[in-house]
């Protein structure tokens, strides 16, 4: 076989190869925004990074809606490779069928998804412009400390070229009613962010971009949200070689077993997970793990009882939230795990193969992440944190 041509596909892939080695070499740590690193003049921080911000506006027809058949999105974006790379949310450019991208000098050009995903709410389209486009570095969000000066530069209500300031108001911030696999470790900051800033970067006084604004509490003040530089890094390979993340799954959905649900029951329960659900078609589902029937509220919390418990994995007891954490995290597709399973007073072990999670309805929601979050939001409970900075809320749901 001549070697001499290569395929579409395979220059795609080599060019996507590229780009994610040069994201890698280009976002070395950044030094953090301590007292003394470094504190960039703002009219200098903004000179540096607002040519690489642009504005995306999206439009899409819905032939079902005849008194709004076009829906249009607008949002905000950074470029982050200057051969037209640009990373945003996903919100801003999922199933948007038109996509075009404003650059900073005004040039309009028409762009093409690359990559998004849903869960994190980040996209990655390419434009094709005529030269190397202005482009900013993805810094180190996981030095951030609370007190940090950022700003925030966007397009917000169509206004473009807008910078915010404020501070890191809080790290490793999770939205409530997220199970444990799709949970998203946010940035706070009290950066003004109003819709159009969806996309934009969140920057540091050293000029690199730590987070990308994605969320805001329009019922308080002050309270935005913004996906780290670190997550964004972490799902950068998936989305430009697969288009999207690759999540292993077995199709279970369940909580750690509480004392309180121990106390009321006056049962014997074993330690572990409580299988509440199991996913129709779904490797737990081939392999005979049995979900709750059962509603049950104790203390306000709902479960489904009357399902399987799962004691360990691969030999591994999980009634803990850090071991469960762990041994979650070593699911890989295409592997086998054995999971220890309690039911009617009997352990038995059953071997469950992991899949790739399917996309499914739940990852799409209707309305972009910069309209109102749940007020559930205000409850210092939404967030859990220990030495270790993991995102695992002990009371939380799992979904695996």
């Amino acid at each position: 076989m001549s070697m001499g041509f290569a395929s579409p596909r395979l220059l795609r892939l080599l060019s996507n190869l590229l780009v994610v080695l040069a994201l890698l070499l280009t976002a070395k740590p950044a030094p953090a925004s301590r007292p003394g690193a470094c504190a960039l003049p703002l009219p200098k921080l903004y000179e540096l990074v607002s040519p690489a911000v642009v504005s995306i506006s999206s439009a899409a027809m819905n032939p079902y809606d005849s008194e709004h058949p076009i829906s249009r999105r607008s949002g905000s974006g950074v470029v982050v490779d200057p051969s037209g790379l640009i990373l945003t949310n996903a919100h801003v450019v999922r199933r948007q069928p038109v996509v075009t991208v404003t650059l900073d000098d005004g040039t309009t050009l028409p762009a093409r998804l690359v990559g998004s995903d849903t869960i994190f709410d980040i996209a990655f389209i390419q434009v094709t412009p005529r030269a190397p486009l202005p482009s900013a570095r993805l810094g180190d969000s996981d030095a951030l400390h609370v007190g940090d000066e950022v700003v925030a530069i966007g397009n917000p209500f169509g206004l473009d070229q807008t910078l915010t300031r404020g501070i890191v108001s809080a790290v490793n911030r999770i939205l409530p009613g997220a199970t444990w696999s799709l949970k998203e470790p946010l940035i706070q900051t009290d950066a003004a962010i109003n819709p159009g800033n969806s996309g934009g970067p969140l920057v540091d006084l050293c000029g690199s971009v730590v987070g990308l604004t994605t969320a805001i509490l329009p019922d308080a003040q002050g309270i935005g949200f913004a996906i780290p530089a670190s997550l964004v890094k972490s799902v950068t390979k998936d989305l430009l070689e697969n288009g999207h993340v690759v999540r292993p799954w077995v199709g279970i959905q369940g909580a750690l077993v509480a004392q309180p649900l121990r106390d009321l029951l006056r049962a014997p329960m074993p330690e572990g997970l409580l299988v509440e659900v199991v996913e129709p078609e779904s490797p737990a589902a081939l392999a005979g793990i049995h979900g709750g029937d059962l509603d049950l509220v104790v203390g306000g919390q709902p479960f489904l009882i009357g399902g399987d418990v799962v004691t360990a994995i691969d030999g591994v007891p999980v009634g803990a939230p850090d071991v469960l954490a762990s041994a979650l995290a070593g699911l890989r597709v295409g592997g086998r795990v054995t999971m220890s399973i309690a039911r009617g007073g009997e352990v038995r072990d059953l071997e469950v193969g992991v899949i790739e999670r399917p996309s499914q309805h739940a990852d799409d929601p209707e309305n972009p992440l910069d309209l109102p979050v749940s007020p559930a939001m205000r409850s210092p409970a939404a967030t859990s944190r220990n030495a270790a900075g993991t995102r695992l809320a002990p009371r939380g749901r799992y979904a695996f």
